[in-house]
């Protein structure tokens, strides 16, 4: 357990295949004693796919955390000004998020989470999964590398057969890269071997 209590945002983003492995990491945390602060984009929060409901994964991370999701961008807007999270975390990343994060853009709750965090120079953990991770996503990721306080969860190739440019953070990294983020360092390697399924 955690000697005194770290405020995370916790943002959850559309690559629905990951949810199950965010949602095990979110649960690690909240029994370890992190106070924690659930944040889904408008796609993680309404669409229901083959991976589970959207409303499942709701209830699942706001009976976690204990407090509601914020799920609109009026609502993430205050995060910054309130200074209300030590550090944010989002997992899973999209590579529309990730696009959107290293040009500015601020469409969404998670991007607004972010932005109105990152202003008080805090740092933001991304736990990337995209399948253009090696292609047209390589350089956001590129771009958020070279900025402060950005943070990257170790990734690696999913299926290097099948999805030879697709990469996935390996989550149970995550709490390691939080700890090491809150100290202004980078996890390394950033980068590890395929592994086998």
């Amino acid at each position: 357990m955690l000697t005194q209590p770290i405020r995370v945002g916790y943002a959850m983003t559309g690559s629905f295949c990951t949810f199950a492995k965010s949602m095990r990491e979110l649960e690690k945390l909240a029994k370890k004693g992190y106070d924690l602060t659930p944040i889904m984009s408008f796609h993680a929060s309404s669409i229901d796919t083959r991976f589970g409901k959207a409303d499942d994964f709701m209830m699942q991370a706001e009976n976690l955390c204990g407090k509601p999701v914020i799920r609109t961008i009026q609502d993430a807007e205050p995060i910054g000004p309130k200074k209300m999270f030590d550090i944010i975390v989002v997992a899973p990343c999209t590579s529309n998020t990730l696009a959107k994060l290293a040009l500015g853009v601020t469409d969404t709750p998670v991007t607004m989470a972010v932005k109105s965090h990152i202003r008080n120079q805090r740092p933001v953990v991304i736990a990337a999964a995209t399948n253009d991770a090696l292609a047209a996503a390589a350089k956001n990721i590129g771009l958020l590398e070279n900025l402060r306080n950005y943070y990257f969860v170790p990734l690696q190739q999913d299926d290097y057969v099948s999805k030879p440019y697709s990469m996935v953070a390996v989550f149970d990294k995550l709490e390691e890269t939080m700890l090491l983020a809150l100290k202004g360092q980078q996890i390394q390697p950033m980068m590890l071997g395929f592994q086998e399924k």
